[in-house]
């Protein structure tokens, strides 16, 4: 990948989250809540994943 695309895929990440937050903290939802959904997308996520792809190739 090249490095300015690199790059403005890392600006685009932290533009997301910057945003994420301030939407969830603009609508006064708890932390636990947020917490939680964020846990519950990595798990399923983490679940979504190919386990059955060849890493050695």
């Amino acid at each position: 990948m090249p490095l300015p695309h690199f790059l403005v895929l890392i600006v685009a990440v932290i533009l997301g989250a910057a945003v994420t937050l301030w939407a969830a903290f603009s609508a006064d939802a708890p932390v636990v809540v947020l917490a939680m959904v964020t846990l519950s997308a990595a798990a399923a996520l983490h679940l979504a994943q190919d386990r059955n792809r060849d890493h050695d190739a």
